[in-house]
């Protein structure tokens, strides 16, 4: 399943600055983390690997603090978004861990919002200025996004407190929580292309199913309900359910999320959680996709 274009039309009321050329951009929103990016700063890609890496056309890194609550940030996700992706410019989303969150978030909560047409050239603080006429449109112009482990149903590392309990957002990454946090099936048409990774061992114990050390593949794979569920690859005797490829529904018949597909399962165990300084893990074979994909 690849990959349909232009899901989201940012209509209504949009009227287009004539300064501005039209360009695409690929933004990349990290996840959890010890709050080392710098906010604001697009060309700050210290969370992912090496800056002059190819990911996607026009790459940006959409950086927040990933210490907070999904809420007090998301303001950064929605600063990146109206810069890039409003007026004549659209955007790929490529996020990480509880940067699936984040992208959730603001296209639940704000994406039928009206919203400033800008100009793409942002400040220091990561905000961008408006264009002439003071033109808007509703949501943002996005074609797609590809999620790498995805923290969309949380994770029972959160429900243990196997992570630091003074981290704000570990608050929101408990399974139940996550999952209410917004309205999942709310992504105003956007495809979220799922990349589940499996090849976990450190808290197989605590995390059900099939697992990349942080996340389960009921979260990574976009798998609704209240609370998370055991999901695992084909052939997988002790296991709840089968996290089946594409939108079908798993094997033991729970569903998912509207507009989310399994467009990786790590069958062969290959992919952990972690980028490892350089592209690693789950995020290579997203930025692989994105570079096939996003220009």
């Amino acid at each position: 399943m690849k990959k349909l274009f232009g899901t989201v039309i940012a209509a209504a009321t949009m009227l287009v600055g004539s300064e501005a050329a039209a360009a695409n951009y690929t933004l990349w929103i990290h996840g959890r983390n010890g709050g080392t990016t710098q906010a604001g700063n697009y060309n700050d890609f210290s969370y992912w690997g090496p800056a002059s890496t190819a990911a996607g056309v026009n790459k940006k890194a959409v950086n927040w603090d990933g210490r907070q609550r999904i809420g007090s940030q998301n303001y950064r996700i929605r600063d990146a978004l109206d810069c890039f992706c409003t007026g004549q410019n659209w955007c790929y989303i490529a996020a990480h861990s509880a940067g699936n969150l984040q992208i959730g978030y603001a296209l639940s909560m704000y994406g039928g919002s009206t919203r400033q047409v800008k100009n793409a050239s942002p400040n220091a603080s990561g905000v961008c200025g408006n264009v002439s006429g003071n033109p808007t449109q509703t949501g943002w112009n996005i074609k797609w996004v590809n999620v790498a482990s995805g923290a969309g149903g949380g994770s029972e590392l959160a429900d243990i407190g196997e992570w630091a309990v003074s981290e704000p957002l570990v608050s929101d990454l408990v399974t139940t929580t996550a999952r209410t946090l917004y309205n999942h099936n709310t992504t105003r048409n956007v495809w979220f292309y799922m990349f589940a990774a499996s090849k976990g061992t450190a808290y197989s114990f605590v995390l059900p199913g099939q697992d990349d050390e942080a996340v389960s593949y009921h979260s990574t794979g976009g798998v609704s309900g209240s609370s998370g569920s055991s999901q695992c690859n084909p052939g997988d005797w002790f296991c709840g359910g089968t996290l089946n490829l594409g939108t079908a529904a798993c094997s033991d018949g729970r569903a998912k999320w509207s507009y989310h597909t399994v467009e990786l399962r790590d069958d062969r165990e290959a992919y952990n959680h972690y980028a490892g300084g350089n592209w690693g893990g789950i995020i290579a074979p997203v930025r692989q996709d994105v570079v096939t994909y996003a220009y």
